[in-house]
């Protein structure tokens, strides 16, 4: 039986779900879970399905099962919290905007959201084939143990950070840092749920905050631009220059920190003064400047 990396980090009555990526772990969430949970909060960090296991675990789920998991995950962290926000990195990312769309939340937060691996790391050839190539694949159900190697930076600006989780990657223990690759079947399936959320991001009407890295490495600016452009209400958007794709580990990892909490508070003292006046679309451009929950008692 697959083991369950989820966490809990019981806090005040104010929840915050954080999703990780695609072949990522809990852990990669761990550290801003520690910050969210010193500023109060209750925070979870879900265990996607297939993930924490070998290539095999991962190619058996779809990517309705990822949103599934995320899901449960509510419905456990409810029962500890009067208010729900919802974040994800990568891939996670849209998971938590998939459910915004679908539920309301007091507010989402998309670490990096990646609708396509369209980086500057990432080769022409795969970004002009995966569209193409990886239905088929799917179709016929053939290359289920291949996987597209992640490369150097991956996704990381700080070298001996990138050089410890490289390490983790490399020494087989997926539950620690994760595959060293995502399988192609996994990638047809982010493509399936990039359609369904990019085609609902106009329902998301609770406030909603973007960060991504202004040279991010797996997935160009311009995936969150287009979450940006197109929700609905209140919306910021952060640019990084200190840090590729893994925000919330790399260089800028305070910032992002700092801005989270920042944006969570603005949104409770809306709550609770909803006459004050705030400007409805605030850009932000910053180029320049253990408790385990299961079955709850």
């Amino acid at each position: 039986m697959m083991k369950d990396h989820s966490f809990f980090l019981k806090g005040n009555r104010t929840g915050i779900l954080l999703i990780h990526g695609l072949t990522g772990t809990p852990n990669e969430m761990r550290g801003i879970a520690r910050s969210f949970h010193q500023a109060g909060y209750s925070v979870y960090g879900v265990q996607l399905a297939g993930h924490c296991s070998d290539v095999e675990s991962l190619v058996n789920t779809q990517w309705e099962d990822w949103f599934n998991s995320v899901c449960e995950a509510v419905t456990l962290l409810k029962q500890h919290v009067d208010e729900l926000f919802v974040a994800g990195l990568s891939m996670g990312a849209l998971l938590a905007l998939k459910y915004a769309s679908e539920y309301p939340v007091s507010g989402v937060i998309s670490f990096s959201p990646t609708f396509q691996y369209d980086g500057w790391s990432v080769p022409l050839w795969s970004k002009v084939l995966a569209p193409i190539v990886l239905p088929t694949i799917s179709a016929l159900n053939i290359c289920r143990d291949k996987i597209f190697n992640e490369a150097e930076p991956y996704g990381i600006k700080n070298e001996n950070l990138r050089a410890r989780i490289v390490n983790a990657m490399n020494s087989g223990n997926s539950a620690e840092a994760g595959l060293p690759g995502n399988p192609w079947h996994s990638l047809y399936q982010l493509q399936r749920l990039s359609r369904n959320v990019r085609k609902n991001l106009y329902k998301i009407t609770s406030p909603t905050l973007s960060f991504h890295a202004y040279e991010d490495d797996v997935a160009h600016r311009r995936n969150s631009q287009l979450v940006y452009d197109h929700v609905s209400g209140y919306k910021q958007l952060i640019w990084l220059k200190n840090s590729y794709h893994m925000i919330t580990i790399d260089n800028d990892r305070k910032q992002v920190i700092e801005e989270s909490l920042e944006f969570i508070q603005h949104c409770q003292f809306k709550m609770k003064h909803p006459q004050t006046n705030i400007e409805p679309t605030e850009k932000v451009d910053h180029l320049n400047r253990e408790e385990k929950i299961g079955t709850p008692a």
